[in-house]
């Protein structure tokens, strides 16, 4: 919110100071920069994070599903996955088959979970 702030503060600069007009024009191309800048880390820090989740959600369905389900894994969407984190481990596994079974959407997912885990971690 400030670096919109102080974008728009660069911008009315540029245009009541005309007298140096370059001056104003790299304000605010280095106010862009940092507002790009800043939504490009936010978006690394979430895709770094949905990464783990997929990790952490594959090797939990390892080792709470049965056998014959664990094959099964791969099929699972990145989406789904994410979903999926927010079941207890005693309803994952039916979850999981159901999801597998009837292509379940994350929304879906989430709909059919009874006990909530939280994602307190989050960013």
């Amino acid at each position: 919110m400030f670096v919109l702030a102080a974008l728009f503060a660069i911008v009315m600069h540029l245009f009541v100071h005309r007298t140096h007009p370059l001056h104003g024009i790299l304000l605010t191309l280095f106010a862009i920069a940092v507002l790009i800048a800043l939504f490009k880390i936010r978006l690394y820090a979430l895709r770094v994070q949905d990464r783990v989740i997929r990790l952490e959600e594959r090797l939990r369905l390892a080792s709470l599903l049965p056998e014959g389900l664990r094959s099964r894994i791969p099929e699972l969407s990145e989406r789904q996955l994410i979903a999926l984190r927010f079941a207890s481990d005693g309803e994952l596994a039916g979850l999981a088959q159901k999801t597998l079974n009837e292509k379940l959407s994350p929304g879906d997912i989430k709909k059919s979970i009874k006990n909530w885990r939280a994602d307190n971690w989050r960013v």
